[in-house]
């Protein structure tokens, strides 16, 4: 990945990423294009959500666009929230304001405790550091996988996207989240998918998936599923620490940060510690991964880092920070509605030299025709 410039130093405040998210910088490591593509297409199909068509940049060395009053206006309508649903999705232990506030009393679930020890992700460095007043703070380790490219999208992009997948309707999810799956289905526990009904990423996401091979890293990635998850803190929506499957999922979760920013807090259910060393003045690129001469330890499972999202970044998660660590979203980090598309690769087993490889090769000529309504 591109090599990104440091904070200012050790003595850095690592303040709550969630109220002061731009005290992290990102630096773009390619040029942005314009997201069009055959939207049209799809948007002109439904009367309901008539297509307006956007004035975007086509040259890779364009100047970003100006939101004119029209824009800004459709920007503000796509941040604000839905209607809060009167009914959730949840399972199980999992919960959401709704469903809580229809049990009333005391809940008789427990939500996972906290972890003791909270570390702040630095994209331009690659570094984990120990977090303002902590007991760790100025003490640091790498934290190799994670990739965020700020302002992925532009505003009026942004607006438009949102738009056209509000003109589908959302499905409730656990934990508060609304859902529009782009994909197979799958029973990921007998490990058996289903094709039928699955006609492909919508046709929105044709330049979002072009411009991704763009950046370093990405050029080879051809996403087989699109997740859109919708987040309110209406519904306190929320997502528990997981990992993703690796059994159809190949190496790199891609994940597009839509209407507000927020925090993606990663955690190691390990056994064993942590090296740490004390963050060195200047903050340079973090060395490989086992080459740092230790000073303290922490338990793995003690540990928590926050990795900040900016509005309109692209997530990257690959290597340990993809395989090793769970990822997830705080209830008190959604602090308005906030709106995620998650692009998802083919395993090893789906690919040229794959066991299941005809059908790999199936999945994503589907899914690149780009022709696709949620499943």
């Amino acid at each position: 990945m591109a090599r990104r410039r440091g904070p200012r130093g050790p003595d850095r405040r690592h303040t709550n990423p969630v109220l002061a998210p731009a005290a992290v910088r990102f630096q773009e490591v390619a040029p942005r294009e314009s997201v069009g593509g055959d939207y049209r297409k799809e948007a002109a199909a439904r009367t309901s959500c008539p297509a307006r068509a956007l004035q975007l940049p086509e040259a890779p060395s364009a100047p970003r666009l100006r939101l004119g009053c029209r824009d800004a206006a459709m920007a503000a309508a796509a941040v604000a929230a839905p209607e809060v649903l009167r009914e959730c999705g949840c399972k199980g232990i999992r919960t959401c304001l709704i469903c809580e506030r229809q049990r009333g009393g005391d809940p008789p679930w427990q939500h996972p405790p906290q972890k003791t020890h909270r570390f702040i992700y630095y994209a331009d460095t690659g570094w984990a550091v120990g977090a303002e007043e902590s007991d760790f703070e100025g003490w640091a380790f790498p934290f190799p996988g994670v990739t965020l490219i700020e302002d992925f999208v532009t505003p009026a992009e942004e607006a438009e996207m949102v738009r056209l997948m509000d003109c589908d309707p959302w499905k409730p999810s656990q934990s508060g989240r609304r859902k529009q799956d782009y994909g197979p289905k799958v029973n990921f526990r007998k490990q058996k998918l289903k094709t039928a009904g699955f006609r492909g990423l919508p046709s929105f996401s044709r330049e979002v998936v072009r411009r991704m091979g763009l950046y370093p890293g990405l050029e080879d990635f051809q996403p087989v599923e699109q997740c859109n998850l919708d987040y309110c803190p209406e519904r306190g929506s929320a997502i528990d620490p997981h990992l993703d499957d690796t059994w159809l999922w190949g190496e790199r979760l891609v994940s597009l940060n839509l209407l507000s920013p927020t925090v993606l807090s990663m955690s190691r259910e390990a056994p064993g510690s942590l090296l740490l060393c004390l963050a060195p003045s200047g903050f340079p690129q973090a060395p490989a991964e086992g080459a740092t001469a230790p000073g303290r330890s922490v338990p793995c499972r003690a540990v928590e880092v926050a990795v900040p999202l900016p509005r309109r970044a692209l997530l990257v998660l690959a290597r340990a920070a993809r395989r090793q660590w769970k990822h997830a979203i705080h209830r008190g980090h959604i602090g308005a509605r906030r709106v995620s598309a998650t692009f998802r690769e083919l395993s090893a087993e789906f690919g040229p030299s794959g066991r299941q490889r005809e059908l790999g090769q199936e999945l994503l000529q589907t899914s690149l025709s780009f022709q696709g309504r949620p499943t």
